[in-house]
């Protein structure tokens, strides 16, 4: 075998070695049970961020359709 054969086949059980390693986990403050933190404040009103815009592009595209049901029953001819 070569030299560069081998660097390769070490940096490959090198990688692996790391990649399969474990570690124990941390939870976040939110997930943790900090409810008063500031990265639980920040998630809350990131959720609620998410949920007005949701909210406005959902009444826009219903507001477009009250509309089309309107104009469309108000253009029939007699």
């Amino acid at each position: 075998m070569n030299c560069r054969r081998m660097k390769r086949i070490a940096l490959t059980l090198l990688l692996m070695g790391l990649t399969l390693q474990s570690l124990p986990l941390q939870a976040c403050t939110a997930c943790f049970g900090q409810s008063d933190s500031p990265m639980a404040e920040g998630m809350n009103w990131g959720i609620l961020s998410l949920l007005v815009v949701v909210v406005f592009v959902l009444t826009g595209i219903a507001s477009f359709f009250v509309f089309i049901a309107k104009r469309s029953s108000t253009d029939k001819a007699p």
